[in-house]
């Protein structure tokens, strides 16, 4: 069994006195671990780090083996993310959150949905809304995804300014009036109706990453034991100041 992909370090154990198991974020194969021998090397610490694009070609007699990984730099970010606080809680809080997905599950959007993440981890404003909907597309991809695209009580696609949180989905403003207090806030750059010309004030990116946390709590953490990290929490801190500054900058 052979195969070559792209993929992204999210992290590495050690095994043996020369090896690491790595898990990676691949393009076309989902989360996937591997073996790289000799990956404790001073050729490879550096390639191995969590944040760094990578060239993998992976080999195993059976399909259900772990494998041994052949590992090529392609890009590296670990380096600049280290000397950044921000981005390495933002980087944190992706990998633990992609770990909760099922290993060799494919899953294109969520690649996808990291590498954009990781392209703009010194844009915070525009970095906290990647973050709340890598969140919500790992819902999606977790079999709970949110329907936000109309109202859950009269199906109208305008006005979208709450979401159920025993359904899941959009409520009306005129609709939700009579409930409000107990309806979660939708924010606008995640209805259609505004996505391309909605303010991303830190208030609303708070309530995107509030309605994220809240199903994800629901639905993920509490049904196997967990509980949200300390890196999201401090991730979403320190991204949502760095939010607040660059508005009061402007």
């Amino acid at each position: 069994m052979e195969w070559t992909d792209r993929g992204t370090i999210l992290g590495t154990r050690r095994h043996g006195e020369t090896s690491v198991i790595v898990e990676l974020m691949t393009q076309l194969r989902g989360r996937h671990l591997g073996l790289v021998r000799g990956g404790r090397s001073k050729r490879l610490q550096p390639v191995l780090q969590p944040g760094n694009d990578v060239t993998v070609i992976w080999r195993a007699r059976l399909d259900e083996h772990l494998g041994v990984m052949t590992i090529e730099p392609l890009k590296s970010r670990a380096g600049a993310i280290l000397q950044d606080r921000m981005a390495l809680s933002a980087l944190q809080m992706q990998t633990e959150l992609l770990r909760l997905l099922p290993e060799r599950e494919p899953n294109t959007q969520l690649f996808s949905a990291l590498q954009v993440c990781l392209e703009h981890l010194d844009a915070p404003t525009l970095l906290a809304e990647l973050l709340v909907r890598l969140e919500l597309a790992m819902l999606d991809a977790l079999g709970f995804g949110l329907d936000l695209q109309a109202c859950a009580q009269t199906g109208a696609k305008a006005g979208l300014i709450y979401v159920s949180p025993k359904s899941g989905r959009a409520v009306g403003s005129d609709a939700g009036a009579p409930y409000k207090d107990r309806l979660l806030p939708l924010p606008s750059f995640l209805t259609r109706e505004h996505a391309m010309t909605a303010d991303r004030t830190p208030e609303d990116l708070s309530h995107g990453f509030a309605l994220s946390h809240f199903f994800l709590q629901r639905h993920v953490y509490q049904p196997r034991g967990l509980r949200a990290s300390a890196s999201r929490e401090e991730a979403v801190r320190l991204i949502l100041a760095a939010a607040q500054r660059s508005n009061l900058a402007v």
